[in-house]
């Protein structure tokens, strides 16, 4: 039920900000407007917006189908916590995939960023954690096993980070998988056990 929640409100703000392009630049990451003027909302705020209906359909598609994962492992590991935690999860990700963007960027107003593909990336590999040979399909098509999908996602994320030759912000799809990995470890950290075991198993 969260997801669409989370889906519905953002697709609402996302609209909303596509008519609006006064809103659009209240709403964007901006590290030196949070530093220096200290508008704290911009670090959850840019992930309620985004540059097109296609980043904006490619994000919560993502979120739909592994999102409603994520409640299901939740509810089973974490029982009344689920939604709490979910939230934390999601929110957690916004955060944290923009540490790197937010020290980088501190002093320069000409950065901004939008986009849910921090906590999307902090889903996805929440998911992958619970069950890493589930298949995923790249390009909505090709049938390839999680952990393996991880690994490459990672990869890329990283080579074109250090590129940063496009307008697309790679160190925070790196940061956010990265949160989403670790974060079921920290709530209970005997489930690094159990993802283990699914790792060998699927061997």
């Amino acid at each position: 039920m969260i997801t669409f929640i989370i889906i519905g409100v953002t697709v609402l703000i996302s609209y909303l900000a596509f008519q609006n392009q006064d809103f659009t630049q209240k709403m964007q990451f901006n590290a030196a407007n949070v530093i220096h003027q200290k508008q704290y909302y911009r670090l959850f705020s840019h992930a309620f917006i985004h540059a097109n209906w296609s980043h904006l359909f490619v994000n919560m598609f993502v979120l739909f189908f592994f999102g409603r994962g994520i409640e299901r492992y939740f509810e089973l590991y974490f029982g009344q916590k689920a939604t709490f935690f979910y939230l934390l999860l999601y929110f957690g990700g916004i955060l944290f995939s923009n540490i790197w963007s937010l020290i980088k960027h501190q002093n320069n107003y000409y950065y901004n960023a939008v986009g849910a593909s921090g906590a999307v990336s902090a889903v996805l590999f929440a998911f992958i954690f619970f069950n890493p040979w589930e298949k995923l399909y790249l390009f909505a098509v090709i049938p390839i096993p999680g952990i393996l999908f991880a690994l490459a996602y990672i990869f890329y994320s990283y080579q074109m980070g250090k590129k940063s030759n496009d307008n697309v912000a790679h160190d925070a799809h790196l940061l956010g998988a990265v949160f989403g990995f670790v974060f079921p470890i920290l709530l209970r950290p005997q489930l690094f056990g159990q993802f283990v075991d699914l790792l060998l198993a699927g061997f």
